[in-house]
């Protein structure tokens, strides 16, 4: 029997990331080009940079999700072995899914939280053209949000499917046949 805790753990975790993600795509920094410093040269000046610490918050609370989540079903290698049967492999299926989706939400977030942080101040040195503020694309938060639930989503099947397998082996084959003889 899965657990509900393990189950309401996971999800509050990953739903948290969801929103702190979605909350970095909302309050990307931006950058506004103004005149000129004592020195005569334009620079860049840029926004809040809240976003960073959204997107680094959404990255740890996704990394512990899905550490409770793999805890709880041993990292689907080690303990006691699970029944054959559908709950194993889709359990192995969601089990090999929600790793790829883990590792492409935090490479989003990651590489979005280290963009954004990214500030220019002088670019052009040596021409009179404005300077080009580097600013982070729109999109890399809300694609690290859109796997981080797929992350989610899958965590919690695997999980599921898991504890199937497992209550599944618990319980010893039937004795088919009238001469009593010993199990293989």
């Amino acid at each position: 029997m899965a657990s509900i805790i393990v189950i309401a753990v996971v999800l509050v975790l990953d739903v948290l990331a969801f929103v702190l993600a979605i909350g970095a795509e909302r309050r990307r920094s931006y950058a506004n080009v103004t005149a000129a410093d004592s020195s005569g040269r334009a620079y860049c000046v840029y926004s809040s940079d809240a976003s960073t610490a959204y997107g680094v918050s959404a990255l740890l609370l996704l990394l512990a999700a899905q550490a409770v989540a793999m805890a709880a079903t041993r990292c689907f290698c080690c303990g006691r072995g699970l029944s054959p049967g559908r709950w194993r492999a889709w359990s192995g299926t969601c089990f090999i899914i929600c790793w790829v989706t883990f590792v492409i939400a935090e490479l989003c977030l990651l590489a979005g939280s280290v963009r954004n942080a990214y500030h220019t101040k002088y670019v052009s040195l040596f021409s009179n053209a404005p300077p080009r503020c580097a600013v982070l694309r729109r999109g890399v938060f809300a694609a690290g949000a859109a796997f981080a639930l797929l992350t989610a989503l899958l965590a919690e099947l695997h999980y599921l499917f898991y504890a199937r397998a497992r209550a599944a082996a618990a319980v010893p084959p039937p004795i088919v046949g009238g001469i009593g003889m010993t199990r293989m």
